[in-house]
C-alpha cells in the first residue's frame, strides 16, 4: 500500500478510537450522576413515580366520596357572596354596562325592523338586570348561584378524576400500601389482612415509611374543582397518615416496575463499562496524539488550494467539522444510553455515528494542521489582527465588502444595477405565481411587456456601447488611435468614453513630445560630440606638429598657444557638463544668506566693465530703490548674472541698448534682461535651455551652449521661476525669486 494512504488511516484510526474516548467520557459527564445509585428504587425517576402513586392514593383513597356527598357538603362563606356581588363593580356600574352591551344590538335590530329581535334583546337585558338587582337584594339569591358554580366545578372534578383511574390501577398493581388515618382510625391498604405484617419483612425490595397529612399527597395532579373539593367537610385529606408503601420481592419480572429496575441495572452496567473502555482509549490516543496529528503527505498536495480559500471560509469550514464532530459525540452518547432497549437499532446508529464522527474529527485535525500557518507569528497577530486578517482582503467578508463599496464608487451606477437585479428577482418570483395560479400569466405577459423586454433593450445598449469602449481601448493599446469615441448621455459609460479620448489625446501628444525628445537627444550627441572633437582635434594637430624636426621656435611658441587655448576651451566644457548635471541631479548643496540682488549685480557688471565699454553695445541698468533682499547662495546666484550678461554680449546685435531691470512686485524679487539677438531666434525659445543648444546654429562663437541650462538648474535649486520670451528678434529672460523680509 502506497505510503501516504498508509498515514491516512493510521491518522483516521486515531481518530476513530479518539471518537470512542470522547463519546464514552461525554456520555459518563452527561448521565453518570444518573447512573451512580445503588439501584432503580434510588432514583429520582423511582421517586417521581412514588409521587404520582402517593397523589392517586390521596385522591382515590384518602378522600373517596361520592359526587352526591360532595355537592352536599359545599360551603359558602360570606367572604365568597361579597366576591361574587361586587365582582364587577357596585348596582350601578354592573347596570351601566349592561344597558350599553345591548343598547347597539336593540338599535341595530330596529333599524332593520326586526322588532322580534330587538323585544329578545330587550328581554335578555331586563333579566340579567333583575338578576343582578336582586344580588345586592338577597344573601341567599348570591348563595344560591356560588353553590350552582362550585357544582360544576365538582363535576369537571370528578370527570377529570376518572380518567386517572386507569393509571391509579396502573401503580396499585405494584406497590403495596398500608396507611391509617390518626384522627379517624381509618385504614387504607391494598393487602388481605393476612399480608400486611409482610411490609416489615425482609421480603420487600422497597420500602418507605410516611408520617404526613393527607393533604401532602395531594399535590402532583391539578385537577379543576380542587379548591372546592378540599373545602368540602367530608374531604379527609385533614388528618395524619401514618403507614408504609413497599415493592414486594415476588413481583413478577415482567411487571413494568421490575422491567424499569432490570433495564436501569444494564444500562448502570453498560455505563460503567463503556466509560472505563472510553476512559483507556483516550489516555492512549492523547499519549499518541504528537505522531497521530501529523498531516498525511497524502493532503499535503491539497494545501495550495486550501490555502487559496479565504480565511473566513477556511475557519467556518472548520467550525462546521467541530459542531459535526460534536453533535456525532452527542448522537453516540445517546445512542449508548439507549441501546439496551434496542441493540440492533441504537448499536448500528451508534457504529454509524462513531465512524462519522471519526471523519469529522480526521477533517478538524486536517484543517487545524493546514490553519496553523496562518496563525504562527503571533506578534503580527497581536500588532493589528485588522491588518493581519481583516483588512489585507483575505477574507470572503472583505473581499464582498471591497466590492460592494467598488459597485457603488458611482452611486447611479450602483443603483441602476441593484434596481437591475430586483427587478430579475420579482419577475423570478412573480414566475412562481404564475406557476401556482396560471389566472396570473396574462398579468406576467404584460409586465414583461411593459418592464423585461425595455430593460432588456436597455441594457443590451448599454453593453453594445461597452464593448465599443473596449474594442477602442484594445486599438490604443496596439497603437491604433482612430476617431474619438461617441459621448452619449451623462451615465459612468459616458464618462469613461470622454476619459478615454483624452487619454488618446494625451498619447498622441506623449508621442509628439517623444518624438521631439528624440531629436532633442539626437542634436544633443551631435552638439557634445561637435565642441568637445573641436578644440581635442585642434591639439592633437598642434601636438603632432610640435613633434616636427628643425620646427623654428616661433611656429614652436605659436603652435603652444594654440595647444593651450583649446585645451581650456575643452576645459570650460567639461566643467560646464559636469556642473549642469550634478545640478541636474541634486547633489549640488548651497550655502544660502540674505543678499541683496543690487549689490549682486552690480557685481556682476562690474567684472566685465571693460568688455562692456569695448563692446558697441548700450547698457540701461534699473535698480529698485530699495535693497532688495532674498534668500540665496551669493556664488550660485552670481555665477547666473555672470551667465546672462555673457550671452547678452555674445549674441547682442551691434549698437543696440540692452536693458536690465531689478523690481519687486508683491513678495517676489524680479530680474529682468532684454536684448536683441544677432542671430535669427527659433520659434520654440525654450530650446534654448537644452543643453548645447546656442542661439548662433552654425556654432562659431566660443560658448559651450550649456549657459542658459546652467542658470535654469541654479534658479530652480532656490525655488524660484526663470522665463523666456521672444518677440522676434527682441530677447527677454526673467527671474523671480522669493523675497526676504
Amino acid at each position: 500500500m502506497d505510503t501516504k494512504w498508509k498515514s491516512s488511516i493510521k491518522l483516521y484510526v486515531w481518530s476513530f478510537l479518539l471518537m470512542i474516548g470522547i463519546s464514552g467520557v461525554a456520555t459518563f459527564l452527561v448521565a453518570g450522576s444518573q447512573y451512580l445509585h445503588k439501584d432503580y428504587f434510588h432514583t429520582p425517576e423511582f421517586q417521581m413515580e412514588l409521587d404520582q402513586f402517593t397523589s392517586l392514593l390521596s385522591i382515590f383513597e384518602f378522600s373517596d366520596v361520592t359526587i352526591d356527598e360532595a355537592k352536599k357538603s359545599i360551603i359558602v362563606t360570606e367572604e365568597e357572596i361579597n366576591e361574587h356581588r361586587y365582582r364587577y363593580g357596585d348596582l350601578h356600574e354592573q347596570v351601566s354596562n349592561i344597558k350599553a352591551q345591548y343598547e347597539y344590538r336593540i338599535e341595530e335590530a330596529q333599524a332593520t325592523e326586526n322588532q322580534e329581535a330587538a323585544d329578545t334583546y330587550i328581554e335578555e337585558r331586563d333579566g340579567k338586570i333583575e338578576d343582578i338587582t336582586n344580588n345586592f337584594k338577597s344573601d341567599d339569591h348570591v348563595r344560591q348561584k356560588i353553590i350552582q358554580e362550585k357544582e360544576k366545578q365538582i363535576e369537571r372534578y370528578y370527570k377529570e378524576r376518572e380518567s386517572l383511574r386507569a393509571e391509579f390501577s396502573r401503580y396499585d398493581k405494584v406497590f403495596s400500601y398500608y396507611f391509617q388515618n390518626t384522627n379517624s382510625d381509618k385504614v387504607y391498604t391494598n393487602l388481605e389482612e393476612s399480608k400486611q405484617s409482610s411490609l416489615n419483612s425482609s421480603n420487600m425490595l422497597f420500602v418507605k415509611e410516611y408520617n404526613v397529612p393527607g393533604k401532602f399527597f395531594s399535590n402532583y395532579y391539578d385537577l379543576s374543582g380542587k379548591e372546592v373539593m378540599e373545602g368540602s367537610a367530608l374531604f379527609s385529606t385533614d388528618g395524619l397518615f401514618e403507614g408504609k408503601i413497599a415493592i414486594s420481592k415476588t413481583l413478577p419480572s415482567t411487571d413494568w416496575l421490575m422491567v424499569e429496575a432490570e433495564n436501569y441495572k444494564q444500562d448502570q452496567m453498560l455505563l460503567l463499562a463503556n466509560s472505563l473502555v472510553s476512559l483507556i482509549l483516550l489516555v492512549i490516543c492523547l499519549l499518541t496524539a504528537r505522531k497521530a496529528k501529523a498531516v498525511p503527505a497524502g493532503i499535503e498536495k491539497w494545501r495550495p488550494y486550501y490555502n487559496k480559500l479565504p480565511i473566513d471560509v477556511r475557519l467556518i469550514l472548520l467550525s462546521i467539522a467541530v459542531i459535526g464532530m460534536a453533535l456525532f459525540i452527542a448522537v453516540v452518547s445517546d445512542g449508548i444510553l439507549y441501546i439496551n432497549q434496542d441493540p440492533y437499532v441504537w448499536g448500528t446508529e451508534v457504529i454509524l455515528s462513531l465512524v462519522a464522527g471519526a471523519l469529522f474529527i480526521t477533517l478538524v485535525i486536517i484543517q487545524g494542521k493546514l490553519l496553523k500557518v496562518d496563525f504562527t507569528n503571533w506578534a503580527e497577530w497581536d500588532k493589528s489582527l485588522s491588518n493581519f486578517i481583516w483588512k489585507n482582503g483575505r477574507t470572503l467578508y472583505h473581499r464582498a465588502k471591497h466590492n460592494f463599496t467598488d459597485a457603488f464608487l458611482d452611486q447611479s451606477t450602483g443603483a441602476q444595477v441593484f434596481f437591475v437585479f430586483i427587478v430579475v428577482f420579482m419577475l423570478g418570483a412573480a414566475v412562481i405565481v404564475v406557476a401556482a395560479e396560471p389566472f396570473f400569466l396574462v398579468f406576467y405577459a404584460i409586465l414583461l411587456a411593459i418592464v423585461a423586454v425595455p430593460l432588456g433593450l436597455q441594457i443590451m445598449k448599454k453593453v453594445g456601447y461597452f464593448n465599443r469602449i473596449i474594442e477602442k481601448t484594445n486599438e490604443l493599446a496596439a497603437g491604433k488611435q482612430g476617431e474619438d469615441l461617441p459621448v452619449v448621455g451623462k451615465t459612468v459609460l459616458a464618462s469613461l468614453a470622454a476619459n478615454l479620448n483624452l487619454l488618446k489625446q494625451g498619447v498622441k501628444k506623449s508621442q509628439s513630445e517623444q518624438a521631439k525628445s528624440e531629436r532633442l537627444k539626437t542634436e544633443l550627441i551631435t552638439n557634445v560630440s561637435h565642441d568637445l572633437r573641436t578644440p581635442l582635434t585642434s591639439i592633437i594637430t598642434y601636438t603632432e606638429l610640435l613633434k616636427t624636426e628643425d620646427l623654428s621656435q616661433g611656429d614652436r611658441d605659436a603652435y603652444l598657444e594654440v595647444i593651450d587655448r583649446k585645451s581650456k576651451r575643452l576645459k570650460v566644457l567639461i566643467d560646464d557638463l559636469f556642473e549642469v548635471s550634478k545640478m541636474t541631479s541634486g547633489s549640488v548643496q548651497l550655502t544660502k544668506e540674505k543678499i541683496d540682488l543690487n549689490q549682486l549685480l552690480e557685481q556682476a557688471l562690474a567684472e566685465y566693465d571693460e568688455t562692456i565699454s569695448q563692446s558697441n553695445l548700450h547698457f540701461r541698468v534699473t535698480k529698485a530703490d530699495q535693497p532688495v533682499y532674498a534668500l540665496v547662495d551669493g556664488q550660485k546666484m552670481w555665477r547666473v548674472f555672470d551667465n546672462l550678461i555673457g550671452n547678452v554680449l555674445k549674441y547682442s546685435l551691434e549698437n543696440t541698448r540692452v536693458y536690465i531691470s531689478v523690481k519687486t512686485v508683491d513678495s517676489q524679487a524680479i530680474v529682468t534682461f532684454k536684448n536683441v539677438s544677432k542671430y535669427e531666434l527659433s520659434e520654440n525659445v525654450d530650446e534654448l535651455l537644452e543643453r548645447f543648444k546656442r542661439g548662433d546654429q552654425s556654432r562659431h562663437t566660443e560658448g559651450s551652449g550649456l549657459g542658459l541650462a546652467i542658470v535654469k538648474s541654479i534658479v530652480d535649486l532656490h525655488e524660484g521661476s526663470l522665463d523666456f520670451e521672444a518677440d522676434g528678434d527682441l530677447f527677454k529672460v526673467n527671474i523671480s525669486l522669493k523675497l526676504e523680509d
